[in-house]
């Protein structure tokens, strides 16, 4: 089993990620878009975790509660980071849009 706070710290480094390489054009996934992929597809993945952690102890499964609880609050923390995130985007746009050229 891996350890608890590994997946989080695949969060935090998303910053880290996006840095857009010269040689990698833009249009492969690099830059913003590709870190915004890669932050969704990893709160996917802890959104999907979670459900089946909650589904195996539903089921009886030899899953403690604990775990079950931490990977529900770390999907939530992932969510809770993606709206935060397009709270940002939509802002910057209606900033853009209210622009004046």
């Amino acid at each position: 089993m891996s350890s608890p706070i590994s997946p989080l710290g695949a969060i935090g480094s998303i910053g880290a990620s996006s840095q857009l390489s010269p040689s990698k054009p833009a249009g492969e996934g690099g830059g913003f878009s590709g870190a915004l992929s890669n932050a969704l597809q990893q709160m996917n993945q802890l959104n999907g975790n979670s459900e089946q952690q909650i589904g195996s102890l539903l089921k009886g499964g030899n899953t403690d509660m604990s775990t079950v609880m931490i990977a529900v609050e770390k999907a939530d923390v992932a969510f809770q980071l993606m709206m935060q995130v397009r709270n940002k985007i939509v802002s910057a746009y209606q900033d853009i849009e209210k622009m004046q050229f």
